[in-house]
C-alpha cells in the first residue's frame, strides 16, 4: 500500500536527564526524524491522542509518573501507538513484561546511538502503515456512506463526491455555487456530517429568507433591550455554530452592512452580541452557498469584494441536474420511495414514455423539482405527463413513438455538450464517454451540426 500521502511521524522523547535527551535528539535528527523532547511523562502526555502521527521513546524511571505507569493510559487512548522502553540492566525483567502489557520495544542502556535509531526507524515505519490503513479504511467508509447520500452514479458526481470528502477533513472555508434545487444545502451538510467537527453544531441559516432588519439578531445575537422589542438576551448563530458548522444560504442576499460585520467575525473569530460591547470567541467551519457569481457581484458592488476573498478559499460546483441525466432515474426511484414511504402508497410502474420524458426534461428546478415530480407521481397527481405543464396536458412526446423520443433527448444532449465545449468535438466526445466516430455517426443521424456551436460559449 502506497503511504505517500500519511502524515509525518514525530519521535516524542521522554528523558529527564538533560544531557541524554539533547544527545539521544541529536542522533535521531541526524536520522531525519523529527524529535520532539520531554522531560516528564506529564510534560508528554498532551501528545498523545487516537491517530497521532508519533512514536514514544521513554525512559523507564522518570520523576512524577513512571513510563510502565504511563503504558496502560497510552494503549487506551491508541492500542497501536508504539512506546519504545529505554532501561537499565536492573529494569529488564520489568522491561520484559511491559512488552506483554503491549510495550513496542525495549532498550538496554547504556545503547548506541546506531541502536537507538534502528529501534525508533522501525517503530516509525509500524505506525506509518498502521496510520495509512486507518486512513484507507474511514475513506472507504466515508465513500460508501456518502454515496448513500450523494446520489448518482455519473462522472460528475464521482468527482463532486471526491471533492466533498476531500475539503471535509480540512478547516477551510467553502463557498457552494449550484442552481436552485441543486442540493448546496446537502453538500453543506455532508461537509459538516464527514468532517472532525462532526459532533459539533451543524447550524444553518438562510439569509434570503430573513428580514434586514433581523439578519444581524439571528446571526450575532443580542442582550436584552438591545433594540425594540429584545425582552431577553439570546446567542446568535455564530456563537451557537461554535465548534461546529455554520452555514450561510444565500449569502449573496446578505445585506452588505451586516457582511461588514461578517468579514470581522471571521477574521478576529470574535462576535459582540447587539447591545454588547463583550467579545465572545468563536470557533466555527463557514460553508456559503450562492446561485450566482459572487466574484461578478462583488466587481457591480453587490457583494464585498473582501469577504468574497474572506469566504473564497475553496469552492465547489455543483452540477445542474441537466449536466448528468444518467443519474435521473436513480435520482427519481429514490424520491419516489421517499414519497411512498411518507405517505403510505405503492410506487406505481414507470412506462417508457415516462421514462423518456424525464430524460428529455431540462430540469431547471434540479433536484428539488424532480422530488416534486416523483411525488406527485405517488400520489397519483401527475396525469398524463410528470413534467410541467399541467396534469392530465396533452404531452408532445405523446404522438412520437420511443424511438423517436430517444432521438430527441440524444440530440439535446450532444447539442447542449457541443454548446458547452464550444463546438470540440474531441471534448464533447470524451464528456459523453462516446468513441469519437460514434459520436460523428450520431450527429450524422441526427443533423447535429458541430460548426453551429463554435464560439457559442
Amino acid at each position: 500500500m502506497s503511504t505517500d500521502h500519511a502524515p509525518e511521524i514525530a519521535v516524542v522523547l521522554v528523558e529527564d536527564d538533560e544531557d541524554v535527551r539533547h544527545g539521544t535528539a541529536q542522533a535521531l535528527e541526524l536520522a531525519g526524524l523529527p524529535v520532539r523532547a520531554f522531560g516528564s511523562v506529564e510534560a508528554a502526555r498532551r501528545c498523545v491522542s487516537p491517530n497521532a502521527p508519533i512514536v514514544l521513546l521513554c525512559d523507564v524511571n522518570l520523576p512524577g509518573m513512571h513510563a510502565t505507569d504511563w503504558l496502560p493510559e497510552v494503549r487506551a487512548v491508541d492500542a497501536d501507538l508504539p512506546m519504545i522502553l529505554v532501561t537499565g540492566h536492573g529494569d529488564i525483567a520489568m522491561a520484559v513484561k511491559a512488552l506483554q502489557q503491549g510495550a513496542y520495544d525495549f532498550i538496554e542502556k547504556p545503547a548506541s546511538s546506531d541502536r537507538i535509531v534502528a529501534v525508533v526507524q522501525r517503530a516509525v515505519e509500524k505506525r506509518r502503515l498502521v496510520l495509512a490503513l486507518r486512513a484507507a479504511d474511514g475513506r472507504a467508509a466515508a465513500q460508501r456512506g456518502i454515496e448513500a447520500v450523494m446520489i448518482g452514479r455519473s462522472a460528475p458526481m464521482q468527482a463532486l463526491r471526491r471533492t466533498v470528502l476531500d475539503l471535509a477533513g480540512t478547516t477551510a472555508d467553502v463557498l457552494v455555487y449550484g442552481e436552485t434545487g441543486s442540493g448546496k444545502d446537502l453538500v453543506a451538510r455532508c461537509l459538516h456530517d464527514y468532517s472532525p467537527r462532526r459532533g459539533g453544531p451543524y447550524v444553518p441559516i438562510n439569509c434570503g429568507g430573513l428580514p434586514d432588519t433581523l439578519v444581524e439578531s439571528e446571526l450575532f445575537g443580542h442582550e436584552a433591550g438591545a433594540f425594540t422589542g429584545a425582552q431577553k438576551a439570546r446567542a446568535g448563530k455564530l456563537e451557537a455554530a461554535d465548534g461546529g458548522t455554520l452555514f450561510l444560504d444565500e449569502i449573496e442576499s446578505m445585506p452588505l452592512s451586516v457582511q461588514v460585520k461578517l468579514l470581522r467575525v471571521l477574521q478576529e473569530r470574535t462576535v459582540e452580541r447587539l447591545g454588547s460591547n463583550r467579545a465572545v470567541p468563536v470557533d466555527c467551519r463557514v460553508v456559503a452557498a450562492s446561485k450566482t457569481d459572487l466574484l461578478a457581484a462583488s466587481e457591480d458592488g453587490r457583494f464585498r469584494a473582501d469577504l468574497y476573498y474572506r469566504i473564497g478559499v475553496a469552492f465547489i460546483h455543483l452540477p445542474p441536474l441537466r449536466e448528468r441525466r444518467e443519474d435521473i432515474g436513480m435520482l427519481f426511484e429514490h424520491f419516489a420511495l421517499l414519497a411512498a414511504s411518507r405517505y403510505g402508497r405503492e410506487v406505481p410502474e414507470l412506462t417508457a414514455t415516462q421514462q423518456a420524458e424525464l430524460l428529455a426534461h431540462d430540469w431547471p428546478g434540479n433536484l428539488r423539482e424532480l422530488g416534486n415530480v416523483a411525488t406527485r407521481f405517488v400520489l397519483g397527481l401527475a396525469g398524463d405527463r410528470l413534467t410541467p405543464g399541467g396534469a392530465g396536458a396533452a404531452s408532445p412526446a405523446a404522438s412520437k413513438s420511443l424511438h423517436e423520443q430517444i432521438d430527441q433527448f440524444e440530440r439535446a444532449l450532444i447539442a447542449d455538450t457541443l454548446r458547452r465545449h464550444e463546438g470540440d468535438v474531441t471534448a464533447s466526445a470524451k464528456a459523453l464517454q462516446l468513441p469519437k466516430q460514434t459520436l460523428y455517426d450520431k450527429m450524422k443521424r441526427l443533423q447535429v451540426q458541430g460548426a453551429d456551436f463554435r464560439n457559442a460559449g
